[in-house]
């Protein structure tokens, strides 16, 4: 597989985490955290049996990346999402 195909993977996977963190902002930190173990469950576990090639790496390392932008990214901006209030 070409290293600019993975590259344009990779860059749209983590173009649509970081859009649906700025489109829908940060949800409740359980979610992102609950994302977090559900990508290092992903990456590293083995592929099922029968499962081999750079397809299926491809397709697990986008699972991986998307679910580790969201999950991060949403429990850094968790807290910045309630307006100021101001003083009187």
């Amino acid at each position: 597989m070409s290293f600019t195909v993975v590259l344009l993977v990779y860059a749209t996977t983590l173009g649509l985490a970081l859009l649906m963190l700025y489109l829908f902002k940060a949800q409740a930190w359980y979610w992102h955290l609950l994302s977090l173990a559900a990508a290092f469950g992903v990456g590293l576990m083995p592929p099922p049996a029968g499962w081999q090639g750079p397809v299926v790496d491809l397709l697990f390392g986008t699972v991986f990346i998307f679910l580790l932008v969201w999950g991060v990214g949403g429990l850094l901006t968790y807290g910045s999402r309630s307006p100021r209030r101001k003083h009187a």
